[in-house]
């Protein structure tokens, strides 16, 4: 009975999913990308070696094959407005977005919270912009979910239970989440089991097919699935400053300036909408807003605290100590 439960959920969230990523034709020139060995995608081709390109990489968000599709539409936008070339960077799965960024192998990325902390901290990179949410707010948050039938009614009730969060480095499947449980009084340790799924669609996934008795995902995800029923929300963050769009250190000042410009200017629900790919479920639904390092001096607060971050030679901590 328990197995016919578990295949029932999830194949409702399947159809869920499907439903929200479905693919939507798009016929103008493809913008070169760079893939690794792990991703098996022949048709879409690599950059040309004689141009001088940019590279974009990004934190995974929804399958890799979806991400690509997204953030390739995104890059005509940009060799639109900016006139400079760019070619899409898939990081792979040994690697991390973070170091590749740091590290000049991609000279812009669209990152979370948590990435642009460890980035910034340890290689100096800077944040041009954050995302503007469907409240065209820069701030998001994150939510704890539960099955609509579960006894949970509060935190403190996940002591002894087990959770599900997304990926390691993800700002509202693992940060949030473990503010929400450390101000509950539950840690780690107090927790029966939990698992790093990799995404908040896994996630929830853990959560709706009974695997795991609560796990924390991103808000407008856990809001679409309460509304269908598939879920409960069992608390919700503060707000905290939304994802970045960022750039190594060495990227030259009139590149960034121009492209930080760009950005301000992208209306995705507006003029910029035509030739986007489901734009719509990226962390910056809305367009871009101006950001700095203060905006997330909170999250820095938290990460520091909760042992998810090591001061690095360009956080206020480690310039203090020079």
């Amino acid at each position: 009975m328990r197995k016919n439960l578990w295949l029932s959920a999830s194949t409702i969230l399947l159809f869920f999913v499907l439903a929200i990523i479905v693919a939507r034709a798009w016929s103008e020139k493809p913008v070169p990308v760079r893939l690794s060995q792990r991703v098996e995608n022949p048709s879409l081709p690599l950059p040309s070696p004689d141009k001088d390109v940019f590279y974009f990489g990004f934190d995974r968000r929804l399958e890799p094959r979806e991400d690509v599709k997204m953030y390739l539409s995104f890059l005509r936008y940009l060799e639109r407005s900016t006139g400079y070339h760019f070619a899409l960077h898939i990081t792979p799965k040994n690697a991390s977005i973070v170091e590749e960024l740091g590290q000049g192998k991609v000279q812009f990325a669209a990152i979370g919270t948590l990435s642009y902390l460890e980035a910034h901290d340890r290689y100096g990179v800077r944040v041009l912009v954050k995302g503007l949410t469907e409240e065209k707010k820069g701030t998001y948050r994150g939510m704890i979910i539960t099955q609509p039938n579960s006894p949970l009614r509060s935190l403190p009730d996940l002591k002894g239970k087990t959770f599900a969060f997304g990926a390691r480095n993800s700002t509202q499947g693992h940060l949030i989440p473990r503010i929400l449980l450390f101000e509950a009084g539950i840690r780690l340790s107090d927790l029966a089991a939990f698992e790093y799924t990799g995404s908040h669609f896994e996630a929830a996934n853990a959560v709706i097919s009974g695997r795991y008795d609560a796990g924390g995902i991103q808000d407008t995800l856990a809001r679409e699935l309460a509304k269908k029923g598939l879920v409960r929300i069992l608390a919700t963050s503060p707000c905290f400053p939304s994802s970045t769009i960022s750039a190594n250190a060495q990227v030259d000042p009139q590149v960034i300036e121009k492209v930080r410009q760009a950005l301000l200017a992208f209306d995705p629900l507006g003029k910029d909408q035509e030739g986007l790919y489901h734009w719509e479920q990226s962390e910056m639904p809305a367009g871009f807003t101006t950001a700095t390092d203060e905006d997330y001096a909170e999250a820095r607060h938290w990460a520091l605290r909760l042992g998810l971050l090591e001061p690095g030679p360009f956080s206020p901590e480690g310039k203090s100590n020079r």
